[in-house]
């Protein structure tokens, strides 16, 4: 247990304090199951907190948060969806690891007490853009996990997009980006087809720069297949419509 205690400790920065750190604090009680470790600093600090720059530990946090919500949209919880997140985690993370985070994700998936726009809040406070948007993209491939994303899951995930002030636009390309349609590649540059080609090149090139995998260097190695997925369909989406074109 105390292995346990020590991994959601380690690496954490600012979401060792607010709402998230006071259900931190909780779950982490619970899992340990009165043993004698010490978890008070996951205890709401909004003092301690706010000046705390993002490490992998709150990114992986904010995914696990997060991940619950979708989960739970369609008022089921689907074995495939479960499989998905446990799989990412071992990917990323290794067994140990991720072991460790589906313990931490048991006790989220039954948590009905925290609220998702108060967990949006304390992340649009601390984490950057580039990343936020990725939470948005591992959130579609959850809800796409089970071969079908379902109109709830949609909306639950438009909702987490609007609390972590993610922009219409940008929230439509990464959704455009888990369909197959003819619409898909110019919704994933944020363009129409009606745009002309120096538009889309602009568009292009705007989109490359904004979702560069260096952007999330500093979530660590773990994190950047996810990065480098998205950023390749960017690449794509571009590289069939110049097909279109005759470009």
């Amino acid at each position: 247990m105390k292995k346990f205690a020590n991994w959601i400790g380690a690496g954490i920065g600012w979401a060792a304090g607010g709402p998230i750190g006071a259900a931190l604090g909780y779950l982490i009680g619970a899992a340990l199951k009165g043993a004698t470790s010490d978890y008070s600093e996951f205890q709401s600090d909004n003092s301690s907190y706010t000046s705390r720059t993002t490490q992998a530990g709150d990114f992986e946090i904010s995914l696990l948060f997060l991940s619950a919500v979708v989960i739970k949209a369609d008022g089921k919880i689907l074995q495939k969806e479960l499989d998905y997140v446990r799989n990412y985690f071992v990917q990323m993370y290794g067994k140990d690891r991720a072991n460790n985070a589906f313990k931490l994700f048991k006790g989220i998936i039954n948590d009905t007490s925290l609220s998702t726009q108060e967990v949006c809040t304390q992340i649009r406070s601390h984490m950057s853009a580039e990343s936020r948007a990725q939470l948005i993209h591992f959130l579609f491939a959850i809800a796409k996990s089970d071969g079908h994303v379902a109109d709830v899951e949609v909306q639950t995930i438009q909702s987490i997009a609007n609390y972590l002030y993610i922009n219409q636009a940008s929230f439509n390309s990464i959704k455009a980006m888990f369909y197959d349609n003819s619409e898909s590649a110019y919704q994933i540059l944020e363009v129409s087809k009606s745009d002309d080609n120096d538009t889309i090149k602009k568009a292009y090139r705007r989109l490359v720069k904004e979702h560069h995998p260096d952007k999330l260097a500093h979530l660590g190695e773990e994190h950047l297949k996810g990065a480098q997925e998205k950023f390749q369909k960017i690449q794509e989406a571009y590289e069939t419509i110049k097909k279109e074109r005759g470009l």
